[in-house]
């Protein structure tokens, strides 16, 4: 099949069907992107697999396994170009080969150097039909954490903001328990789980003391907590450290921390990331980014506060940005849920597209994005 021509319909079916697989293990296989794999054969599905935690084993050995002799003369729906480097285990192009897969359909190409094209190569080189591109948008979506942290160097970042009618997250007090519903903090832990992380800072951390945990019912993973706290003062006697045998705990900071915090600190078991400093004196959330990202981060869930979603708005890091909205109003000398961003007119602004809307009890919630440009992906 020439690759200009459009997919027939069923394959766009069984790819959205491979996605949404796909997505189940979101925030459970970083440093890998969790990919989705449905292999069809004769118009039923007869193997079906994802990245496992921890990114291994990949989506093509389980589905491969879960077809056994099945998948012989089958398709195989691809969420990203099957690896061609033998890693830990085998290349997952070289899986579908042994297997006798006939064709395979895939939504993008790989970015990583070590796969780049070779995937496709090498099932074309088997005789092998491949079809790439298929469900390419949504794809790009679903794996945006990978493919950011591959090609650009820094995680997926989706800013959360609990907030009033008229945009505020906490009275002048700094009361703010609850500004929202029990739905829309249970979906909070939801989003929690489809995360790699959950970041705060320092504020936000000392004022509400959070445990920052997933807590919902299952086997859901544990996303590490992560606080900006430039010179490494946080209480260790906070949530946070009481915690840490339940999630991971790391604290970015900066070089002019207490010596004797950083080792209390470790002896608890935080991880500690020495960041860079910024220009007005907290930390660079650009090099923050790129340090999470080397040590195998691809999405990250911001809970706050103010400063630190001002900061990363500022500097056009929010991919998402999740707004809950209550039916609150709690006036001018209340808390923002954004600072000052020196926006002299209209168009100074940060702009999103809206994705949805919908109701969470009393409660709405509305998802926006920042358009990514991946093209050089696509075939």
């Amino acid at each position: 099949m020439s690759r200009s021509m459009p997919p027939p319909p069923s394959d766009e079916l069984w790819m959205d069907s491979a996605l949404r697989h796909g997505r189940r293990g979101q925030g459970r296989t970083w440093p890998n992107p969790s990919v989705g794999c449905i292999i069809v054969r004769h118009g039923r599905m007869v193997g079906r697999g994802r990245t496992m935690p921890g990114g291994r084993p990949h989506a093509e050995a389980v589905a491969v396994a879960s077809a056994g002799i099945r998948a012989r003369g089958s398709t195989a729906y691809v969420t990203l170009e099957p690896c061609a480097h033998v890693g830990r285990s085998g290349s997952c192009a070289d899986r579908l080969v042994e297997a006798g897969v006939s064709r395979v359909v895939t939504a993008l190409k790989d970015p990583d150097q070590r796969v780049a094209g070779r995937g496709h190569q090498r099932l074309r080189s088997a005789g092998i039909e491949v079809f790439a591109g298929c469900s390419s948008e949504s794809a790009v979506r679903d794996h945006r954490g990978f493919l950011l942290k591959t090609v650009v160097g820094r995680p997926m970042v989706t800013l959360k903001l609990a907030m009033s009618l008229d945009g505020r997250v906490a009275c002048r007090t700094g009361h703010s328990k609850w500004v929202t519903g029990r739905p829309a903090r249970r979906l909070v832990h939801v989003m929690r789980s489809q995360h790699d992380a959950v970041l705060v800072g320092r504020g936000t951390a000392q004022a509400d003391d959070p445990s920052l945990t997933c807590r919902l019912s299952g086997d859901v993973g544990a996303p590490a907590r992560i606080v900006l706290d430039t010179r490494l003062g946080i209480s260790t006697g906070c949530k946070l450290a009481a915690s840490i045998d339940d999630a991971p705990l790391w604290i970015c900071h900066g070089t002019d921390c207490n010596p004797q915090a950083v080792r209390e600190w470790s002896s608890l078991g935080a991880r500690l990331v020495l960041c860079r400093h910024g220009p007005e004196g907290g930390l660079d959330l650009d090099d923050v980014l790129k340090k999470l990202a080397m040590l195998g981060i691809t999405r990250i869930l911001c809970e706050g506060g103010p400063r630190v979603a001002t900061s990363l708005i500022a500097k056009d890091l929010v991919d998402d940005l999740v707004g809950f909205t209550a039916g609150l109003v709690l006036g001018g000398d209340a808390m923002p849920s954004v600072g000052d961003l020196h926006c002299l007119q209209v168009g100074d602004g940060h702009r999103f597209n809206l994705l949805r809307v919908d109701y969470v009890g009393d409660d709405t919630i509305s998802v926006w994005t920042r358009p990514l440009d991946f093209h050089h992906l696509l075939p």
